[in-house]
């Protein structure tokens, strides 16, 4: 069976059930504030705004021109508003069509998260606003849950790897990966050129057969400085990072781009 139709199943499943995104009140939402934040901070409440992965629809009323897309069919009766079953790298909107759009905690699983960025400001108008925070750095031990699972269910390799997951979380171990990576991350900005540069990240091997734990299904691993590159090299704009220091040595969190683009 192919990836995509496994996948398919897998979210079909899964948001049958309580464990996986089972939000479906804003408030109690742990994006609710930063998403409200946004909105308000731009004056976006009256705007045409759009939600990539969606989920369960949990933020459709907080913009009333709302519009919803998430990759299951299933989450469909949880609307009122507009949505739209489909694939962050093809969204079903024509060129230009929202004023703001946010996506939380979906990147990481998408199979092509550089054509779902590219998708998401192709959908934006010139100036649109994006809120975009996936679960940055997903980690490759997730997919089977070596952190939430005891050392008996696992090999002795197995064993070796659930035993260095708090090295390979320290921030000293993260840092002799993370500055050199990002500085040749900012040497390809650097030579480009007049070039688009595409997003740079780590294939993951998402675990679409048990949900272990969160980042479980996650398809790839992404470094928020490289997202960052990505949209720099296309003329976009990062509101809540400005600097090139505090570009280099973000750690996680959201951001805010002002997408920049001729205008059609």
């Amino acid at each position: 069976m192919k990836t995509t139709n496994i996948s398919q199943d897998f979210y079909a499943r899964v948001y049958k059930e309580t464990t996986y995104s089972n939000e479906t009140s804003a408030e109690l939402h742990p994006f609710y504030s930063t998403l409200k934040n946004f909105l308000r901070k731009h004056s976006l409440e009256n705007s045409k705004c759009l939600e990539i992965g969606s989920g369960r629809g949990a933020f459709q009323e907080v913009v009333d021109d709302y519009t919803g897309v998430d990759y299951s069919e299933s989450v469909a009766r949880y609307y009122n508003k507009p949505f739209f079953r489909s694939q962050a790298e093809a969204l079903p909107f024509p060129d230009s069509s929202f004023d703001a759009a946010w996506s939380y905690a979906v990147l990481e699983h998408v199979n092509d998260p550089g054509k779902a960025l590219d998708e998401i400001r192709r959908v934006l108008k010139p100036t649109g606003l994006l809120l975009l925070e996936p679960a940055w750095q997903c980690r490759p031990w997730a997919a089977e849950g070596y952190p939430v699972r005891p050392y008996s269910d696992f090999t002795l390799e197995g064993k070796f790897i659930k035993a260095s997951i708090p090295v390979r979380n320290s921030l000293a171990f993260r840092l002799l990966h993370v500055i050199p990576s990002r500085s040749l991350g900012l040497l390809r900005y650097l030579l480009r050129g007049k070039r688009d540069i595409p997003l740079r990240y780590r294939r993951l091997k998402a675990n679409f057969e048990h949900f272990w734990m969160s980042d479980s299904d996650a398809q790839c691993c992404i470094d928020p400085y490289d997202a960052l590159l990505f949209f720099q090299s296309r003329g976009d704009e990062c509101l809540n990072y400005p600097t090139a220091v505090r570009k280099f040595i973000i750690r996680t969190g959201p951001l805010v781009i002002r997408v920049r683009k001729a205008a059609p």
